[in-house]
Formats: C-alpha cells, structure tokens, sequence
C-alpha cells in the first residue's frame, strides 16, 4: 500500500458555500506507527472546519486515512500532514484537527493543529 498523499483525497463542490457551517468528523480507528520503537500508535483524529467552495467526500477521507497504518510518523507530523493535505485540496475556511492519542508507555499525546484563511 502507498504512503497517504493530498491527491487520495476527493472534494465535492460546496452547495451552501454562501453560508458558513461546521462540519465535523471523527476518525476513532486511527493508527499509525511510532517512528523510534515501530510499535502500533491508535488515536482518535477529530476534523473541524468551515468549508468554503468544497467539501471532503468521506469514503476518500476513510482511505486516505487508513493509509497512515504502517507510516512510522510523529504524532506532531501525523496531525500537522493531515491538516495541511485537507487545506491544500479543499481550501477551508478554518480548519482544527485533533490528533488525540492513546496512551502508551505511560504517555498520552494530544495534538491541535488549525489554520484559517
């Protein structure tokens, strides 16, 4: 399987894009994979935004997501990559992404990453 990249996602035009509305997303089965140790990384990424011209389209969203599953990655990198591949195709508003991590070895991760035109 290849690396996630912005061009696995798709965007649909934006019928209401003379409004501003929320749309939020959750991804609870997230994981990848810790870049010193190899072990498995789960998370919760919870995507915020206000569209602008397009929107997302979900099932691109799923598998460009489940891509991440065996890229070693920095929980910082992970949540930043994913922020800036939806802003570079999609063009959003605003845009928060979470990336809330599982604790392992004693550690908890969370992550915020946001951006706006």
């Amino acid at each position: 399987m290849s690396e996630p990249n912005y061009k696995d996602l798709e965007i649909v035009n934006n019928e209401y894009s003379d409004r501003e509305y929320n749309i939020d997303v959750s991804v609870p089965e997230f994981n990848c994979v810790c870049p010193k140790t190899g072990l498995p990384d789960f998370a919760n990424i919870i995507i915020q935004y206000v569209p602008d011209k397009y929107i997302v389209e979900l099932k691109s969203l799923k598998l460009y997501m489940v891509k991440f599953r065996n890229v070693g990655i920095f929980h910082e990198h992970v949540t930043n990559r994913i922020l800036d591949d939806i802003v570079k195709v999609a063009s959003p508003r605003k845009i928060k992404i979470v990336g809330d991590f599982h604790p392992r070895g004693g550690v908890k991760t969370s992550v915020t990453a946001q951006w706006e035109k």
